[in-house]
């Protein structure tokens, strides 16, 4: 009987995500807020009554890439070149801000008057290590957001869609550059190599693919399955091939393969039907998993106050770096507090970069209650913040806009989305 216990799992987070997205959604909170509570509540931080399996692991994997994916076919590539340097920027900011931020209050908490720490790294190396941990982004949780509210077209959501993924291969690169010091088999020139070799790839993969599969399926009077799965197969490589062979996020890959499609002719169609597969399955197994993972240590009253202030951190320093780099690049008041606060999330990313740090002594074990609960709120209050900033203020025509809108509204409709 237990090599069937994935079947119940599987219904009971299938049935409280939507059930708490139902709830969120009555009080005007996106669904997504619903799935991330559900997995919380689930999991061993409240009730024990999941733990995340293998098998809850792999399908949330896959879960997060087909959702980075869409967000690849959904991307206006136009609007993303025109605002690269600008992504650029925001990214660069929306790091070193938060590098700082973190810096700072470890260098004033990680002390053995203060909090004593049991990791072998120099201080000066921890304290740069809780500042790393803060840089880390997960667009994951935006992107859901931005695409529940129809608003991922936009010119802020493809800021915030280029800078997230520049602030990863930022993140990698610090991470890496800290980690060397820490651990002499790390070499960072090797890893800045891989980073420039899977930009090469995808640029010379990308274009061969492109012209094929655009020839093949426009020899065709409609879009066809066969084109789906073509698609979902291109989607898997590069995602196995970024972290597998050059060291870069399986979620980049997977954008970077949607961003190719998206100039296809089908791309709507293929769009629709990954749509019902993500909102069926992978994304509420996805969301859910993230608050499986949540185990929170017992904490002193200082541990407590680090981890308020944590918090505190790790939401400013993303609102006032990435709107800054924002400001900088002349967008306007609003489209700058939308960009900060779309960069809030931590998620999953901050969490494995943590347990790299604890696996070679960069960080104490002292700090990754902290870091947890940093992660959850964060990850929490992103979406709900995102829901009240894009109320204020217009980000495209009027009748653009509505165009966008009424594509996701027909999308809703076709994956049987309550009203």
């Amino acid at each position: 009987m237990n090599s069937y216990s994935y079947l119940l799992d599987l219904a009971i987070i299938l049935l409280c995500t939507k059930l708490l997205g139902l709830a969120t959604r009555k009080v005007q909170m996106p669904q997504v807020v619903g799935a991330l509570l559900a997995g919380l509540l689930l999991g061993p931080a409240v009730a024990g009554v999941l733990t995340e399996t293998s098998f809850i692991h792999e399908v949330a994997e896959i879960g997060v890439i087909v959702l980075m994916f869409c967000a690849g076919l959904e991307t206006d590539i136009q609007e993303l070149k025109a605002s690269g340097k600008a992504s650029f920027i925001i990214a660069l900011c929306g790091v070193l801000v938060p590098l700082a931020g973190g810096f700072g209050l470890a260098y004033f908490f990680n002390r053995p008057d203060m909090i004593a720490s049991d990791a072998a790294a120099s201080v000066f190396l921890q304290n740069i290590f809780i500042g790393i941990i803060l840089t880390a982004t997960s667009v994951s949780i935006t992107v859901e957001t931005l695409k529940e509210m129809g608003k991922l077209k936009t010119r802020s959501g493809n800021a915030i869609l280029g800078a997230a993924i520049i602030d990863d291969i930022l993140g990698i690169i610090a991470l890496t550059v800290v980690t060397s010091m820490a651990d002499p088999s790390v070499h960072i020139g090797v890893v800045m190599l891989k980073i420039v070799g899977f930009f090469i790839f995808s640029a010379v993969a990308g274009f061969i693919f492109y012209k094929v599969y655009k020839a093949w399926t426009e020899g065709a009077s409609r879009g066809l399955h066969r084109h789906v799965i073509i698609a979902f197969v291109f989607c898997l490589l590069m995602a196995y091939t970024a972290e597998q062979y050059f060291g870069v996020a399986d979620i980049t890959g997977a954008f970077i393969a949607g961003l190719i499609i998206s100039n296809t002719e089908r791309s709507v169609f293929i769009q629709t039907k990954f749509d019902t597969l993500s909102y069926m399955l992978l994304s509420p197994v996805f969301f859910a998993s993230i608050g499986l993972k949540v185990v929170l240590p017992k904490m002193n009253g200082l541990i407590v106050a680090f981890a308020l202030l944590l918090m505190l951190v790790a939401v400013l320093t993303k609102i006032i770096g990435c709107g800054l780099g924002a400001k900088v690049c002349g967008y306007k008041p609003y489209q700058c507090k939308r960009i900060g606060v779309g960069m809030i999330s931590r998620g999953e990313v901050a969490l494995i970069v943590a347990s790299k740090g604890t696996a070679v002594g960069l960080m104490s074990s002292a700090f990754l209650g902290p870091v947890v609960i940093m992660v959850v709120f964060t990850t929490i209050i992103t979406p709900v913040l995102l829901k009240i900033i894009f109320k204020k203020g217009p980000d495209l025509p009027v009748a653009k806009e509505k165009e966008v809108s009424s594509y996701y509204e027909g999308a809703s409709i076709l994956r049987g989305e309550e009203k």
